[in-house]
């Protein structure tokens, strides 16, 4: 008997990662007027080029309740325990819909152990949680060692973003139209961060231009690698590979960590569009 790790595709975990841990990933869709896709089939340029072409925000859709108890009886049925962990609960209805899923399996089999876990986030602040799970899995710990060991990883992670443009806030009713025109004349970018207490999204602060933005999150970072030591680094971008890139070296200079970069998907780049970039980090203590 071993542990099945579940996750969704807004967790944006490379897939060598995901063979290599044994994660199963259930995808979100993305719909348009005229199309639908999984998160994992559709190409992430044909996306955003046609965000950018059409002016069209689509929306996205969590998986069926179906599918994930599918996901679930399967694992049962090879005879491991399952661990779900989800996109935060108020930014979507997985994690409700997992529960539900796991209620249903109980009285199915009595006899099945499974865990449904909130993450509070998104991107790879969800991901750092399920590869702590995964890893601990792995090592042959029990259910409960892996569900401390995703705790763990959402107490100590960071996560913060700046979009290029607020259009996308604007678009998606996450900024009012006067507030997006004055940033924009302004040149304001926002520093947004997750609330690993209620997990949504909210203002950390604003700054002028994007460079004083990211300068203001390695500053962040600077605090909390004094205080608490950092353990993992990933660049997060959307259609922005040179900025991320050049955030890495940066990043390189100041912290003798593996950094990585990761593009973000669909389902939450669709909420701050082209062009946004951002970290997410872990500390240790």
């Amino acid at each position: 008997m071993g542990i099945k790790i579940i996750s969704d595709s807004t967790a944006y975990i490379d897939k060598s990662l995901q063979e290599e841990l044994n994660i199963k990933i259930l995808p979100l869709s993305i719909h348009f007027p005229d199309e639908s896709y999984l998160e994992t089939d559709i190409d992430y340029d044909y996306f955003y080029n046609k965000i950018e072409r059409t002016g069209i925000i689509p929306t996205s859709s969590q998986p069926s309740a179906g599918e994930i108890y599918e996901a679930f009886e399967a694992a049962i049925a090879d005879g491991d325990d399952v661990l779900g962990i989800f996109i935060s609960s108020t930014m979507s209805g997985t994690y409700a819909s997992a529960l539900s899923s796991k209620e249903q399996l109980q009285k199915k089999y009595p006899s099945c152990v499974i865990e449904v876990f909130d993450s509070h986030t998104n991107c790879m602040a969800l991901g750092l949680q399920v590869l702590a799970a995964a890893r601990a899995a792995k090592a042959g710990r029990n259910l409960q060692e892996a569900l401390q060991a995703a705790g763990a990883a959402r107490d100590r992670v960071r996560f913060y973003f700046v979009p290029e443009t607020l259009k996308y806030l604007k678009k998606g009713g996450r900024i009012g139209t006067a507030s997006a025109l004055l940033g924009s004349i302004l040149n304001i970018r926002p520093i947004l961060t997750v609330d690993m207490d209620k997990g949504m999204t909210h203002l950390l602060e604003k700054c002028r231009g994007t460079t004083n933005a990211v300068k203001r999150i390695l500053n962040l970072m600077e605090e909390d690698s004094n205080k608490f030591g950092l353990q993992e680094i990933i660049v997060h971008h959307i259609n922005a590979p040179v900025k991320a890139m050049q955030l890495k070296h940066n990043l390189m200079d100041l912290y003798s960590l593996p950094i990585s970069v990761c593009t973000i998907g669909p389902v939450i780049g669709l909420h701050t569009g082209l062009g946004t970039v951002g970290v997410v980090y872990c500390t240790e203590s």
